[in-house]
């Protein structure tokens, strides 16, 4: 059999433009390809010159008390939109309602949503050719597996999901991303992605709230000569570009008061790594991982961060005088293409706050909450012990016949089998450890195990054999350094007792993910919410909506 991604990314080559400038790195895991934007020196963005925005907070359309405890509903729309990303040029982009990044969502711990999403997309996606059909994954969340953005669970142009969160975990920064087999890149890329918040009484008690409690949606970006996105992805290596994005803007200045602020970093990167560090050289304080609050809060020079990963972090700007100017820095890591300006994150400029002084101490030490689902057997992550495993693991990501794999398998084989193989199916609140392998030394790969929060254990790269300062907290994402073995502690907690069912694993360097680097677990029964089945997508019914991607123009216009 040929493998379906081999053929669709040749078809990529062939319908994709590089964005001018195309660099081909070789490193020892193959060629990355890296593109320095095409636009003339009048339309390319100058660092810290275009202000910060935060993406805006969408509203429920209803609510209320059932007889299972508090709802929201809400809709988006997958839609093209024009966005100011260049000076003096618009940029084409898909994205929840139609905007980069989609609103936010900020929901309550216990309160039920329903999220009905409708494409609106063209027929045609002019990055690949090929129908811009979507799969929509809340990223960190314990949902069904109908509702978790399962690969081949596609919602088409003119259909609509409705898909169901718990939100029963602890308070944490989840994102929402497009998980379309084949696509995912190109569409994350594109615009498919945004923040969803979960709020909870401890978080609200111990961090900076409202104003002071900031969302990054960072990522990279190249561009043709016509504003336009340039894309074309090795799906040995990936792509990365020579333009930062913070939620959108490139290289974006942001005005802060003396005050300390929390920000949630998001890195929405399809490939690029980051690693932060503040040009004063001050501390950032890590107060949150993927899985929400850390239980320590660590104060560090620079951390680092992989596609996928969400860290919450403090910086205190109190001891600043009016009119100071701090950088946040990217210094890079192994195996990053970099560019004249992608060591620069953003700018922050403190200005003179009028208010009375913020008394907020940075705490050492942080209270989670109970654990929900104890009565269940539930285990809150950073209190596993090695102790509680009943299976051990191992998954190796290596490259076979000119593929990138996860113990020597690909999503093609998941798809040859009906959809029925997998790695393992542990019980429901079982625990077990993986090792996390990356031998192949030429490459990293940032590491996503749906459905679950995890404790790592051990990584062989650092001094200690612990984990980095900054990953003291729950994790959902690994990142997978050259030639790092990461060990991770993890529970499978569902929930209520119909949760269960199969769930993804897989390289979230978007381009390997396409490039079938994803293979699937089970827990409990195989065939309890079938992913596909359960609950698929359905066509537009309100005509208004159907309308819209009708008449949708190309994105790459």
């Amino acid at each position: 059999m040929v493998n379906e991604s081999l053929s669709r990314r040749g078809l990529l080559k062939g319908a994709l433009a590089l964005g001018g400038g195309g660099l081909l790195v070789m490193t020892a895991g193959g060629e990355v390809v890296a593109a320095s934007s095409k636009l003339s020196s009048k339309n390319m963005p100058t660092p810290y010159t275009t202000m910060f925005r935060r993406p805006p907070v969408l509203m429920p359309d209803a609510e209320g008390v059932d007889e299972k405890g508090p709802f929201q509903k809400y809709c988006l729309t997958q839609k093209l939109g024009r966005a100011s990303m260049v000076p003096g040029l618009t940029t084409t982009i898909a994205g929840y309602n139609g905007i980069f990044p989609g609103p936010t969502i900020r929901v309550r711990q216990g309160t039920r949503t329903e999220v009905r999403i409708c494409n609106a997309l063209s027929n045609v996606n002019t990055l690949n050719g090929r129908p811009f059909s979507t799969v929509t994954h809340l990223h960190g969340s314990a949902s069904l597996p109908q509702y978790d953005g399962y690969a081949n669970d596609q919602t088409k142009p003119g259909q609509v999901k409705t898909y169901k969160y718990p939100n029963w975990q602890q308070g944490r920064t989840l994102w929402y991303h497009d998980h379309n087999h084949g696509d995912t890149a190109e569409n994350v890329y594109s615009g498919l992605a945004a923040q969803y918040h979960l709020k909870d009484p401890y978080e609200t008690a111990q961090l900076p709230q409202d104003e002071f409690d900031v969302p990054l949606v960072v990522s990279d970006i190249a561009f043709n000569a016509d504003g336009s996105v340039a894309f074309e992805p090795d799906g040995n290596a990936g792509f990365m570009g020579d333009v930062i994005l913070v939620n959108g803007v490139p290289w974006p200045k942001m005005k802060v008061k003396p005050r300390v602020y929390r920000f949630r970093v998001l890195a929405a990167s399809i490939s690029r790594s980051f690693r932060y560090a503040l040009s004063t050289g001050d501390p950032i304080y890590i107060v949150g991982t993927d899985a929400g609050m850390t239980p320590k809060v660590n104060a560090v020079a620079s951390f680092r961060q992989g596609g996928a990963e969400r860290y919450e972090i403090l910086i205190d700007f109190r001891k600043y005088k009016a009119g100071t100017k701090i950088e946040l820095k990217n210094l890079s890591n192994k195996n990053n293409v970099d560019f004249a300006n992608t060591g620069k994150i953003m700018q922050f400029e403190v200005v003179a706050d009028a208010g009375p002084a913020d008394t907020y101490q940075i705490p050492t030490t942080l209270d989670l909450g109970p654990q929900p689902f104890a009565n269940r057997g539930a285990v809150e992550v950073n209190k596993l012990t090695p102790e509680m495993a009943t299976a051990r693991r191992r998954l190796r990501v290596e490259r076979k016949h000119g593929e990138w794999t996860v113990n020597g398998e690909t999503w093609a084989d998941v798809e040859d089998s009906g959809f029925t193989r997998v790695l393992g199916n542990p019980k429901p609140y079982d625990v077990e450890i993986w090792e996390l392998v990356n031998e192949s030394g030429g490459w990293y790969h940032s590491f996503h195990i749906h459905l679950i929060d995890a404790k790592i254990i051990a990584r062989n790269s650092t001094p200690d054999g612990k984990a980095h300062a900054w990953e003291g907290g729950g994790k959902d994402v690994f990142y997978l350094g050259e030639n790092e073995t990461v060990t991770a502690l993890m529970q499978f907690t569902t929930g209520d007792g119909n949760a269960g069912g199969r769930y993804m694993t897989h390289c979230h360097n978007l381009v390997h993910e396409d490039s079938d680097m994803m293979i699937q677990f089970a827990v409990g029964d195989l065939d309890t919410n079938n992913p596909m089945m359960a609950d698929p997508a359905k066509a537009e019914t309100e005509p208004e909506a159907a309308a819209t991607y009708a008449s949708s123009y190309p994105l790459g216009t």
